[in-house]
């Protein structure tokens, strides 16, 4: 009788059958839906310790690794890349150092990305993010204005940082922060008194104290919505920041300063040396400070580097060759349904072409990819096939009916 009464109980909390819902039975004993809930939350806690960002079990890669690794990824780019490689080992490096009689201490150096739209700076830096151990967030300079106006507070920044950092400070305090779109918040006017510039010049202001390390008082919730929360200490002084943006226009800047610097008998011989079609790769901090960011942020953003336009050759690569291509992408969207997907050669060759005339950039390949495969995958599910082929001739006859055309520039 005392056995069965054994049976009809949980074994850890001693409640019994009738006052649970559930009753799990084991070899030797019973457990209740409560305490199956209880232990697995302390194992969720548990695992949760064993997989925080403890700098000492890391392996540091070197710039080479780090590089090798973003290649399986991202086309091209390669300068980019060496600067991203060198400043994340770096940071690790910097941030494991210890004060030498000498008394040296290594200085973060925040980097700057310049590109056109749909060369990577975005896809580079979520890249990064796969292979690192330290919290890393991507945050958009777009929705940034100072405090009291309309939008969200520099703050927000390092509250999402510390979201990604699973709230562990000291995490946080040697983490990441992608910045994007940086050059939305340049400065409207040449005259810094003019006008409030709450959404420009009054940002860049308010993140020279995130860039340069401080000790910021971080609303955990985000600032607007929860007044009353308590605010959290994070140091930035070992957070390294990389901002990235496109600077539509700045060509022109750049070409206006090389020519103001060609004068005389040996201005045509110097000016065949400059490549027309990548003026970027001439870009100096006096062209950003053009364009209309502040010196202040333009000297704690050290490091600079710029993304090459995309040729014929490397949107062909990105369309088919990194693990996780727009075609690899649709094949297996179909292998899910049991559709082999393939391609003819020339389809691909039409992509590119399109994606070149449409001035979009790596994001056109997938917006013209969609156009050609919606119907495709539309109906394919319902009608029961084993096997699809997109010829150039569909390829064709898909994009011409669709919307997309509209983008065609003038």
């Amino acid at each position: 009788m005392s056995k069965k009464s054994n049976m009809d109980k949980c074994s850890f909390c001693g409640r019994e059958k009738k006052e649970v819902d559930l009753l799990i039975a084991g070899i030797d004993g019973h457990i209740c839906e409560r305490c199956a809930e209880q232990a697995h939350s302390i194992i969720q806690e548990e695992v949760k310790k064993d997989d925080s960002f403890d700098l000492n079990a890391v392996k540091l890669l070197k710039p080479r690794e780090i590089k090798a690794f973003v290649d399986q990824y991202v086309i091209g780019q390669d300068q980019a890349k060496k600067i991203l490689a060198v400043s994340v080992y770096n940071h690790y490096k910097r941030l494991t150092q210890r004060i030498d009689d000498d008394e040296t201490e290594i200085e973060k150096s925040n980097i700057i990305l310049v590109g056109e739209t749909g060369t990577g700076k975005t896809l580079l830096a979520r890249t990064i993010a796969k292979m690192l151990h330290v919290p890393f967030t991507i945050v958009d300079a777009t929705i940034l204005t100072e405090a009291g106006y309309v939008g969200e507070d520099i703050e927000s920044l390092l509250t999402r940082l510390l979201q990604a950092a699973d709230y562990n400070v000291d995490a946080a305090q040697r983490g990441i922060v992608f910045i994007d779109e940086i050059d939305k918040i340049a400065r409207k006017g040449d005259n810094p008194s003019i006008t409030r510039d709450v959404s420009g010049e009054g940002v860049q202001q308010g993140l020279l104290k995130l860039l340069e390390g401080a000790i910021v008082n971080v609303p955990p919730q985000g600032g607007r919505k929860h007044p009353e929360q308590k605010l959290i200490p994070l140091d930035t002084k070992d957070i390294l920041f990389i901002c990235g943006g496109a600077f539509d226009g700045i060509e022109r800047k750049i070409a206006n300063r090389l020519n103001t610097k060609v004068i005389g008998y040996s201005a045509a011989k110097n000016s065949d040396r400059i490549e027309r079609e990548n003026m970027l790769q001439y870009i100096s901090p006096q062209d950003l400070k053009s364009f209309g960011l502040i010196p202040e942020i333009i000297g704690r953003l050290p490091v600079l580097t710029y993304l090459d336009p995309l040729d014929k050759k490397t949107l062909r690569n990105i369309l088919t060759e990194p693990k996780n291509s727009i075609i690899k992408q649709y094949k297996k969207l179909f292998k899910i349904d049991g559709i082999t997907l393939d391609f003819e050669e020339a389809t691909f060759e039409f992509i590119v072409d399109k994606a070149i005339e449409y001035k979009l950039g790596a994001r056109g390949l997938r917006s013209i990819c969609e156009s050609i495969m919606n119907d495709a995958m539309f109906d394919s599910p319902s009608e029961k096939i084993d096997n699809l082929y997109v010829s150039l001739e569909y390829a064709e006859g898909k994009l011409n009916r669709s919307n997309i055309q509209r983008l065609k520039a003038s």
